[in-house]
């Protein structure tokens, strides 16, 4: 299922004039020279391809015929090359020894030799310019000389192209080096069978181009589908022939993947370990408005829009998706692909894949953003947080080296699935406040979030979680994380704000988790606050309200209770910060 959708994904941008995807055969590749050649085969000219970004210069993207697939061993690719095939030299490290750097210049020398036998085989019976003219320089070339040219250092361990002095086109754009190339592709492809992807009998591939753009894995590329050792041979059938795909299935699914994979893609998210494709059956404006909403970059966009339309057709989308209303000119009905993938050595483990409707992922994105609905304590606080801004409150030292790959991938899931988020989000925003004592915004959304969508689908408890303060709620939990902001309240009216270390920072842990064993000790100290404090009998009234709504202190409280101790703490005290603000006005 996911190579057919990926199969009919690439025949759908190849339909589309405005979109650069190569035909079959044919890849893109990182090219930062040109070899010119006069037509009697002499170098005249090293062209730097390379583009400047910033203080940096990157190679160009190319459409070139498609690479093979190197791992240890030697083979050449057509037309393209790496310098240690075109020109078969090396840079040397002075720090290698000298029979380390003999090693290096000979398998250099027969890279070059493959390179040059690769295309006297294919090009020695063409009657064209451009290949005698390329077959004449290979002849000529001394690899002694490649140190000779101006940019030898930079050119080394480049990928290199050819143009025909005084043409626009490169060598490997020439009509007949095309057509030459793919008859090369029919003949070596000999085995066929009937493609699992498309149903055709045809010639299968025996390796799949390699993936790139999921992080962590290998940057040369790896394999979402292979065999390679003798536990996956089946009757005999060895590498791919064990799932037959033809090659341009092949091609076609790695060329779309590869395509949402690429670096200025709008269609992907990083969340951890994980990379996270989505597209549609159809064009559909969803496509590019996803990654926005899971990466929370809306916000910041929106800001540095300078088209006033850009910025309310932003805000329209997203408040239509947490409103639950259906988005103008958005069809709902339209097929929607989510594809997450994770490295795994060289290798691709697919972490999740999702099948749905464009309707039925904005509803679930929508549930997302109601169920993370809550009293914001700032201004600037993100109205519709990304799944990355929320998942680094989980991690030690808000790092996102530190993200719990597994989390991440459960977490983007029960988004898109509507599922319960997982018991492990819970724990570890739980885990990070009594390690921190941190209650921010996007803590106890997630908070809120985890249990309010587990109550509205166990129906574990009849009990609505709030955006804001509850003062009716009678849950043991809830009013305990109310009495433990009060209690702060009335040693920071007795203290002042420069306090060393309040009560929150000394037992938070204590009170979330072992309730009975603190709070007596937490009640004598705020009746002092409270004698010491000017309005010390305010706090001594709030407390008194609490405690009609509490008969005992449980000596444990679970993790979901946990949670609602954690969310009473904070309403409690978003509620103490408003009525500074209108005590302030006033």
């Amino acid at each position: 299922m996911i190579l057919q959708a990926l199969n009919d994904y690439y025949q759908r941008l190849s339909a589309d004039p405005s979109i650069e995807v190569p035909e079959p055969g044919f890849a893109p590749q990182k090219i930062s020279f040109c070899l010119v050649l006069d037509r009697q085969g002499n170098l005249v000219q090293v062209r730097d391809l390379r583009k400047v970004e910033g203080k940096r210069k990157i190679p160009r993207m190319l459409v070139v015929p498609e690479g093979v697939k190197r791992t240890v061993g030697i083979a050449a690719n057509f037309l393209w090359d790496k310098a240690e095939y075109v020109l078969g030299a090396i840079q040397e490290d002075e720090k290698q020894t000298e029979e380390e750097r003999k090693k290096k210049r000979k398998r250099a020398l027969e890279c070059w030799d493959a390179f040059k036998t690769l295309h006297h085989d294919l090009c020695d019976n063409l009657e064209d310019d451009g290949m005698a003219a390329l077959l004449a320089f290979l002849d000529a070339w001394n690899p002694d000389k490649a140190k000779e040219l101006a940019d030898w250092e930079e050119m080394a361990g480049s990928n290199l192209v050819f143009q025909l002095d005084g043409e626009l086109n490169y060598l490997h754009e020439r009509k007949i080096a095309r057509e030459c190339w793919l008859l090369h592709k029919q003949q070596v492809n000999g085995a066929t069978a009937t493609c699992l992807v498309t149903g055709v009998q045809s010639s299968v591939a025996r390796l799949h181009p390699a993936i790139k753009g999921v992080r962590g894995a290998q940057t040369s590329g790896a394999a979402l589908i292979s065999f390679n050792l003798d536990a996956f041979t089946s009757y005999g059938k060895k590498q791919n022939f064990n799932a037959p795909v033809s090659e341009k299935a092949a091609f076609a699914y790695t060329t779309a993947l590869n395509h949402l994979l690429a670096q200025n893609s709008r269609q992907k998210v990083r969340i951890g370990d994980t990379t996270t494709v989505f597209w549609t059956e159809k064009p559909s404006r969803v496509e590019d408005l996803l990654a926005d909403l899971f990466e929370g970059k809306w916000e910041k966009e929106e800001d540095q829009a300078e088209d006033p339309g850009l910025k309310a057709d932003l805000r329209l989308f997203m408040e239509a998706v947490r409103d639950g209303k259906q988005v103008p000119n958005i069809d709902p009905s339209v097929p929607f692909y989510i594809l997450g993938l994770a490295p795994n050595a060289s290798r691709l483990a697919v972490r999740f894949w999702q099948v749905s409707t464009v309707g039925q992922i904005q509803k679930r994105i929508g549930q997302h953003f109601q169920d993370l609905a809550i009293e914001k304590s700032f201004a600037s606080d993100p109205e519709f947080p990304g799944i990355w801004q929320l998942l680094i409150e989980t991690a030690v030292q808000h790092k996102t080296d530190n993200i719990n790959p597994a989390l991440a991938g459960s977490f983007m899931r029960a988004i898109l699935t509507g599922n319960s988020y997982p018991q492990s989000l819970l724990a570890a925003v739980i885990g990070r406040l009594r390690a921190d004592q941190t209650i921010n915004y996007l803590r106890a959304a997630m908070i809120k979030a985890c249990l309010v969508r587990k109550f509205r689908i166990y129906n574990q408890q009849q009990m609505e979680v709030t955006m804001t303060l509850n003062k009716e709620s009678t849950n043991p939990a809830y009013c305990l994380g109310r009495l433990f902001a009060i209690l702060e309240k009335a040693q920071r009216d007795a203290l002042g704000q420069n306090i060393n270390a309040t009560i929150r920072d000394r037992y938070y842990g204590a009170a979330s988790t072992t309730p009975a064993s603190v709070f007596p000790i937490l009640l004598r100290l705020g009746q002092h606050y409270i004698q010491k404090a000017e309005y010390g009998y305010v706090n001594d009234r709030m407390i008194e309200e609490v405690m009609c709504n509490i008969e005992r202190f449980p000596a444990h409280l679970s993790l979901d209770e946990q949670g609602l101790f954690a969310l009473g703490y904070y309403h409690q005290r978003q509620d103490f910060y408003k009525k500074n603000i209108q005590d302030s006005n006033n």
